[in-house]
């Protein structure tokens, strides 16, 4: 009798010690983050060189996790990859969540933006003398582009024809668009041996190619946007935020770390996306470009608005956020987004 009530007593306390480690665990033990390539996304090399994510994770009480950081070229690489579980969290511009938040809105998938990243401008080169602007395109020219129609680049490129003319013509260069990762885009556009003449780009990128004689900007994205607006977004699905409270907290608290981090000591930032990039650029040259008086690094979503009414114009999305608070969980809803 003794033993089993000795017994009784032991599984009672071993229960009373592991519900608390399982509460713990019942959330993810391992987030995945994925990016593409471009200075948009400053803060994921601060976050994984900090160990932010960690250190908010442990904070929250969800004791030690594991986070796993990769690199996709373009949206929709990185949407399926979402939807299929492979990653947690994406990135990319502003049309790559809007395209997914219509795709998945009402459904168990749905997907909304975490917050902004940066705005700053891209801007669409060419190596081409006669070529001063997008009217000069001819059916012999080639834009590499991240994506074709999907990408930032692709759905800006759309927006400037549309407004040079006209919406109907809004595609009208789509047949020119190429797609190709922005460090191969600038290896073709230097080598001047490709077909690839002109490329919209991204930082540090699109500045490396300016350095090369002969090529030049013929289109800057704030001038199609009619002033500054966010570059790069971070997005994620409901049902991970929802399995997740405490990890997606100590996700975006990583975020603003890292953002006030960044802004703080830009060239220290700088020399750490060097480091985890593996990039051969100098941190005097990249430091110039992060400081740029066009360059913001913030968390608040700015003009995301006008890619959405454009889109829901030309058919590319059928329904349309009604707020640019629709694209973002509640959570980012506090700052004075577009």
């Amino acid at each position: 009798m003794k033993i089993r009530i000795a017994i009784s007593w032991l599984l009672t306390s071993l229960v009373l010690v592991l519900a608390p480690l399982q509460q713990v665990r019942a959330e993810v033990s391992e987030v995945r983050l994925a990016q593409q390539f471009s200075m948009g996304y400053m803060q994921f090399a601060i976050m994984e060189r900090n160990q932010l994510i960690e250190k908010h994770a442990r904070a929250a009480g969800l004791g030690e996790i594991k986070v796993f950081w990769d690199r996709f070229n373009g949206p929709n690489f990185m949407n399926d990859a979402l939807l299929a579980g492979k990653v947690d969290y994406v990135s990319g511009g502003v049309p790559g969540l809007i395209t997914l938040w219509e795709k998945t809105l009402g459904t168990p998938q749905e997907v909304r933006g975490v917050s902004a990243l940066s705005s700053q401008p891209f801007l669409l080169n060419s190596r081409s003398p006669h070529i001063k602007s997008i009217r000069d395109f001819t059916e012999k020219d080639r834009i590499a582009v991240p994506s074709i129609k999907s990408s930032v680049q692709a759905v800006t490129l759309q927006m400037a024809a549309a407004k040079e003319f006209g919406d109907a013509n809004y595609g009208k260069y789509d047949n020119l668009a190429v797609s190709m990762s922005p460090p191969d885009a600038t290896v073709a556009l230097l080598a001047g041996a490709s077909e690839i003449n002109n490329v919209f780009s991204v930082p540090p990128f699109q500045f490396q190619q300016l350095e090369r004689a002969g090529i030049h900007t013929i289109l800057n994205s704030f001038d199609v946007m009619g002033g500054p607006h966010t570059f790069t977004v971070i997005w994620t699905t409901a049902k991970f935020r929802e399995a997740n409270p405490k990890t997606y907290k100590a996700v975006l608290a990583a975020l603003q770390e890292a953002t006030e981090i960044l802004n703080k000591d830009k060239r220290a930032a700088a020399q750490m996306w060097i480091e985890q990039t593996k990039s051969t650029l100098t941190v005097d040259w990249l430091h110039k470009i992060v400081s740029s008086p066009q360059v913001l690094y913030t968390l608040v979503p700015n003009n995301t608005m006008k890619y959405a009414d454009f889109m829901h114009k030309v058919g590319s999305i059928r329904k349309k956020p009604a707020t640019w608070k629709d694209l973002f969980f509640p959570e980012i809803h506090g700052v004075q987004g577009s």
